[in-house]
């Protein structure tokens, strides 16, 4: 099960963390742009390990219960290591203290939800909100110091990551709000299935 591509693809976004944190705690130009770089492959790896997991019939219990958590750690360490430096630039610690608070609610209510068998399906609101969480994170991780090895000065790189993760924290709080609703529902179902079966 371990050496199934779709695990070994979603285990290596856990092995990228320690070595994104690095290279951002250096931020030198160079390695901004490495741990950029580095995380656009290991966002690519979400998309590709669900993509063969299907096309090659390779479900397994482990990679369900590690792809959310490969993704979470991946998205909170980043988040984290950019605070830590200094890097989220126009109050963008907001939005992403936002993201990771709904990441937590979720992950709760998912984990809660599991145990009574019923599953939350992922919107497609909530894949566009991943989708410019992620891009919003690969420009706050690359910087102005890419866009300045680029000789490209005039784009203002933290500053359209700083943009798209308010977009992001924005979409984060309306999924995060619809999935909360959703679980509320099936958790009322429950409670009165239980008294009708007392």
């Amino acid at each position: 099960m371990l050496t199934d591509l779709p695990n070994v693809l979603t285990l290596s976004r856990i092995v990228a963390i320690p070595v994104l944190v690095a290279l951002v705690a250096m931020g030198r130009p160079l390695t901004d742009s490495a741990a950029c770089l580095l995380f656009i492959a290991a966002a690519f790896t979400d998309y590709l390990d669900g993509k063969l997991a299907r096309a090659r019939h390779q479900y397994s219990d482990l990679g369900r219960m590690m792809d959310p958590i490969a993704d979470k750690l991946l998205v909170g360490a980043s988040l984290m290591v950019l605070a830590g430096t200094g890097r989220l630039a126009y109050a963008a610690l907001y939005p992403a203290i936002v993201i990771l608070a709904r990441e937590i609610l979720i992950s709760g209510l998912r984990e809660f939800l599991a145990s009574t068998r019923i599953s939350l399906p992922v919107t497609r609101l909530a894949k566009w909100k991943t989708g410019i969480q992620m891009t919003a994170i690969g420009f706050l991780l690359a910087g102005d110091s890419t866009g300045a090895l680029l000789h490209l000065q005039w784009l203002r790189v933290g500053l359209v990551g700083a943009a798209l993760l308010w977009i992001a924290a924005g979409l984060t709080v309306i999924t995060g709000w619809d999935y909360l609703l959703a679980g509320l529902r099936h958790i009322g179902r429950t409670d009165g299935a239980s008294k009708i079966a007392s």
